[in-house]
């Protein structure tokens, strides 16, 4: 119980920090107030890691699950940035049992281009030691990242493109419009979670129904 969006965000945050709660989960109320109360440097959530969203879309015609990121909480990342929320995503789709994932760092083309910051990010980001545990390849089109027709039909020399277990977006708006695009479009189901905080955190939308929810916590549980 609180008298404000604010006081209910610190109080459920301070539920976590006291150890008397394990998954943080946000009701309604908005994200920003939300998540206001996760970063504070004083009584949040920080642990000196990225903070970065996972998103996880069941679609009937692609046959596993993708994990999208970052579609909620870095809207413009550098490269550093979206090297941490690619380690964190890996993170994630290993809990959940794939040994080495393959990951698609999504730009508008296959291209790297000098003038098209994203595509130099992608690139550099398929050459890091760092990601040895994973199969990263990019810059690639979406259709490159979830299509084994069109790897072949432009002849996309990758023998692990078209079937990624993770797309890495570039900018915020690309992933949540990917995602809205899932889930209105595709009919697809779907799961999403905050990590790098001290507890996993359940953000959903508050016009998610209650399957999003409920599969949300359980995602959430298995981290």
């Amino acid at each position: 119980q609180a008298d404000s969006d604010e006081e209910c965000a610190f109080k459920a945050v301070e539920q976590i920090r006291l150890g008397n709660a394990n998954i943080l989960m946000k009701g309604l109320l908005s994200t920003g107030t939300f998540m206001k109360a996760v970063i504070n440097r004083d009584t949040g959530l920080r642990t000196g890691k990225t903070i970065s969203h996972t998103m996880f879309y069941e679609a009937p015609s692609y046959g596993k699950l993708l994990c999208l990121t970052d579609g909620g909480m870095n809207t413009f990342p550098d490269l550093p940035k979206k090297a941490d929320i690619l380690e964190n995503a890996i993170e994630v789709v290993k809990k959940l049992g794939i040994e080495k994932p393959t990951v698609a760092c999504v730009c508008g083309a296959e291209n790297v281009d000098p003038k098209v910051q994203s595509t130099l990010d992608a690139d550099e980001l398929s050459r890091m030691e760092r990601f040895n545990d994973a199969i990263v390849y990019g810059p690639v089109g979406l259709d490159l990242a979830i299509s084994k027709e069109a790897v072949h039909h432009k002849g996309y020399k990758n023998e692990n493109a078209g079937y990624a277990d993770i797309l890495l977006v570039p900018t915020y708006e690309v992933g949540n419009g990917i995602g809205k695009a899932m889930t209105y479009f595709a009919g697809a189901k779907s799961a999403g979670i905050v990590v790098g905080a001290k507890a996993p955190i359940v953000l959903v939308s508050r016009s998610d129904n209650a399957e999003a929810k409920l599969l949300s916590i359980a995602l959430a549980a298995m981290m």
